[in-house]
């Protein structure tokens, strides 16, 4: 196995030059899924080799469940990790593990007490809650409830009309694009890999990206959209966001989104020329995926092949 085990620990690293590339010279959809597929991969690969080292870094511990020919030297030989690597990577792993399950937990709920508040409402349209607190989000559905957007009536007074237009549009355009399956994908990644949070906001402001450019060609005004963005994130802040639900003044900086609204329709291309720098960013991220997964297969295998030689039938 050598040091290919811990390769995949560290490689998220190559995915960082892509986070803010991306967003520059990708269209956000394009961004979206590919930072989300670089996030998930990185993300298994580092919990597959995590859950390596526990197998190999126990295998000296008394009462490990590991089959007794784990004790042979020329085994031990092949994975030379002293006792503390076994419970430093247990130790990891059950925070991995105990924060996915967390998140998913808190993700669950938060959609089970939103559509429980929409009880009573006309299933069709927009859910408008009579509600002064000014605030708006798309809202996945769950079983046999329907996805929904969702807008308060203190949000819906703060705009004018045309604006409302552009926030139904935004909503709906994330219920149309499933983000939320992207904001949970990235969201668990992190869990699974500290190095992987700065890919996890990105994933959020190019999902909210997506869908502002999403509104604008469907009222066909970027700046309408722009203005509807700016004024409901002014009146509504960055405090009442639902985790795992997109909000439609939430994710990222708001300047930037309004400058990129304000400026020209970002290229329709899924992946940078490769030539510009973004393009070699987007390669090194690629070519940091691919080792974690030779890595991660190469460790998987060797630890196969010991365990087959240890036990034998």
């Amino acid at each position: 196995m050598g040091v290919f085990v811990f390769l995949p620990l560290v490689l998220p690293l190559t995915s960082l030059p892509i986070v803010r590339l991306a967003e520059q010279h990708l269209h956000p959809r394009g961004a979206t899924r590919l930072l989300t597929v670089l996030g998930i991969v990185l993300a298994l690969c580092s919990t597959v080799c995590l859950a390596l080292l526990v197998v190999v870094g126990t295998a000296q511990l008394p009462g490990n469940p590991l089959p007794d020919g784990w004790a042979d030297p020329e085994v031990r030989e092949v994975v030379p990790y002293p006792d503390w690597t076994g419970t430093t990577a247990i130790a990891a792993l059950n925070l991995v593990l105990g924060a996915s399950a967390l998140d998913l937990r808190r993700h669950r709920r938060v959609r089970t007490h939103a559509h429980r508040a929409l009880a009573g409402l006309p299933p069709e349209g927009p859910a408008v809650l009579p509600d002064p607190a000014p605030y708006a989000y798309a809202l996945p559905g769950t079983g046999a409830r329907p996805a929904r957007v969702v807008v308060s009536t203190g949000m819906l007074s703060a705009l004018a009309e045309d604006e409302r237009g552009a926030l139904l549009a935004h909503e709906r355009a994330h219920l149309a694009g499933r983000h939320h399956r992207h904001l949970l994908a990235a969201r668990l990644a992190a869990c699974a890999n500290p190095l992987l949070r700065p890919l996890r906001e990105a994933v959020a402001y190019n999902a909210e990206r997506w869908a502002d450019e999403d509104a604008a060609r469907e009222i066909g005004d970027r700046r309408v959209t722009a203005r509807a963005v700016a004024k409901a994130a002014l009146v509504a802040g960055e405090g009442g966001r639902a985790p795992g639900i997109a909000a439609f003044a939430a994710g990222g900086p708001v300047p930037r989104r309004v400058a990129a609204l304000l400026g020209p329709v970002p290229p329709s291309r899924s992946w940078p020329p490769a030539a510009s720098l973004a393009g070699g960013a987007a390669f090194l991220a690629a070519l940091g995926t691919t080792v974690s997964a030779v890595s991660s297969l190469n460790a998987t295998m060797a630890l196969f092949l010991v365990l087959k030689a240890a036990t034998p039938l």
